[in-house]
C-alpha cells in the first residue's frame, strides 16, 4: 500500500484530501504543521507527500530545501498547493525541486488524485529499472553502548520536547455536502475577516498593525481553501488573490497606506457580493475580459499591463487618449484604466466623454496616475470614475482592483440567491 503525506495547516482541506485518498487505497497521514511535518517524514517514509508552500511555522519552500539535502529524499515526489498570485513562490518552489504546482483556489481533488498516481507510478517504474547496487559488505552492529545519532539533516537544531502536532481524526467518509457546509461557515468567517480590518484601521503602531495583518492573511487563507474544496471558484479565486495582497503588504509593511487598506476593506466586501451570487457565480460562462489602458508614458503602461497579467486578465494599451475615445466609440469594454495628465485630451476629459457613449455610462473607470493631490482626486470623480490608484503603485493591489471590477461586471444581472 502507498504511504502519502499531507502537511497542510487548514484542517477541512487537509480531511478532504485525506479522504479522497483512503478511498483511493492509499495509507495517509496528515501534519498540521511544517515543522511536524519534517519530522514524520522520517518516521512516516512516504512515497509522495502533498504539500502547502504557506505554512505559517514553517514555509514549504524550506522544507523541500530540507528534504532534497538528503540522499534517501532527493527524488522523494512532492506535490505542492500555492498561489499562483505569488509568482516569486511558485518560483522558488520549482526551483527547491517540487514534482507538480497546483493552484490551491483553482485545483480540484480529481486533479490532485490523477497528478498522485502518475508520480507514484513513474517513481515505481523508475525504482524497478534502477541498476542494481553492487553487493554491500555485510554491516557490523554498533557497541550497544553507543547510540545511534540522527542524520544532522533531518535531526531539528533543538530537542523536540513536545509530541508531534498531528490532524484530528476526520470521518471515514467525506462530508455529503462540501457546499452546504462552507455556506453555514462563511458568514461568521467573514464577520471574523471584517472585525480584524477594522483592528488593522484603528491599531496605531506599526507592530500591531503587523499581528493585525498576519491574522487577516491566516483567515483569508483558509477561507481560500475552504472556498476552493466546497466547489465556489469565483470566491475562492477572488480570496486567492486578497491573500496575496495581504501577504505582499507583511513583507512590504511601507506599502501599508490608505489605499491599500480601502483595496483590502472593499475585497472583503465583495467576496460577500460573490458569496450572495451562490452556484450562478461559478456557472457564468466566462469570455476574456476587454480592457482598454490609456497612458502616455510606455514604462507606465507596461506596468498597467504586467499588473492586470497577474490577474490573468489581457488588456488592450493606446497612448493617444483622441484615438482611445474612438475605440471606446466603437467597441464595449469591462474595464478602463486611464492617466491623468496626457497631451492633447486630460484622462478626465477624456472619462467624461466615455461616459457620454451610451454603452460605457456604467463602465468601470479607474485612474492610475501621478496626481495625486485632492484636486486630482476630486476631478476624478466629477468626471465619472470608479477609483483611483497612485503611482508608484503595488502591481498586485491593481490586479485585485481590476479583478473586482471585471467579476462584479459579470455578476450584477445576477440576482443573490442566498
Amino acid at each position: 500500500m502507498k504511504k502519502i503525506l499531507i502537511i497542510e495547516d487548514d484542517q477541512i482541506v487537509a480531511n478532504v484530501y485525506r479522504n479522497k485518498l483512503l478511498v483511493e487505497g492509499f495509507q495517509v497521514e496528515v501534519a498540521n504543521e511544517g515543522q511536524a511535518g519534517l519530522e514524520l517524514v522520517s518516521t512516516f517514509q512516504p512515497d509522495l507527500i502533498i504539500l502547502d508552500l504557506m505554512l505559517p511555522d514553517l514555509p514549504g519552500v524550506e522544507i523541500m530545501k530540507k528534504l532534497r539535502a538528503q540522499p534517501a529524499f532527493e527524488k522523494l515526489p512532492i506535490i505542492v498547493f500555492s498561489n499562483t498570485y505569488l509568482s516569486n513562490v511558485m518560483k522558488e518552489a520549482w526551483k527547491a525541486g517540487a514534482s507538480k504546482c497546483f493552484s490551491k483556489a483553482s485545483c480540484t481533488p480529481k486533479q490532485i488524485i490523477e497528478a498522485i498516481h502518475s508520480l507514484v507510478s513513474s517513481a515505481t517504474t523508475a525504482s524497478a529499472t534502477a541498476p542494481a547496487a553492487p553487493p554491500a559488505a555485510a554491516p557490523v552492529a554498533p557497541p550497544p553502548t553507543k547510540l545511534k545519532m540522527a542524520d544532522p539533516a533531518v535531526a531539528p537544531a533543538e530537542p523536540v520536547k513536545a509530541k508531534l502536532k498531528m490532524a484530528e481524526p476526520a470521518p471515514a467518509a467525506p462530508p455529503p455536502d462540501l457546499g452546504e457546509d462552507f455556506r453555514k461557515q462563511f458568514p461568521g468567517q467573514l464577520n471574523t475577516l471584517r472585525a480584524l480590518h477594522q483592528t488593522l484601521v484603528k491599531t496605531p503602531d506599526a507592530e500591531g498593525r503587523m499581528q493585525s495583518l498576519e491574522a487577516i492573511y491566516a483567515n483569508i487563507h483558509t477561507l481560500a481553501g475552504n472556498a476552493s474544496v466546497a466547489g465556489t471558484t469565483s470566491l475562492a479565486h477572488m480570496a486567492e488573490a486578497l491573500e496575496a495582497l495581504v501577504r505582499e503588504l507583511q513583507e512590504k509593511p511601507q506599502n501599508l497606506t490608505p489605499s491599500t487598506i480601502r483595496t483590502v476593506a472593499s475585497t472583503i466586501d465583495f467576496l460577500e457580493f460573490i458569496f450572495k451570487r451562490g452556484k450562478a457565480a461559478d456557472t457564468l460562462k466566462s469570455r476574456p475580459a476587454r480592457i482598454l489602458v490609456v497612458d502616455d508614458e510606455l514604462l507606465s503602461r507596461r506596468g498597467v499591463t504586467h499588473a492586470l497579467e497577474k490577474a490573468k486578465l489581457t488588456s488592450q494599451d493606446l497612448d493617444d487618449p483622441i484615438a482611445a475615445l474612438q475605440l471606446l466609440a466603437d467597441n464595449s469594454y469591462d474595464l478602463v484604466i486611464l492617466d491623468a495628465d496626457m497631451p492633447g485630451m486630460n484622462g478626465f476629459e477624456l472619462c467624461a466623454k466615455l461616459r457620454s457613449i451610451p454603452a460605457h455610462k456604467k463602465t468601470p473607470v479607474v485612474f492610475v496616475t501621478n496626481l495625486t493631490d485632492f484636486e486630482a482626486r476630486a476631478n476624478s470623480t466629477m468626471a465619472g470614475a470608479n477609483d483611483f490608484i497612485a503611482k508608484p503603485f503595488m502591481f498586485i493591489e491593481l490586479a485585485v482592483k481590476a479583478l473586482v471590477y471585471v467579476l462584479r461586471g459579470r455578476l450584477e444581472g445576477i440576482k443573490p440567491s442566498l
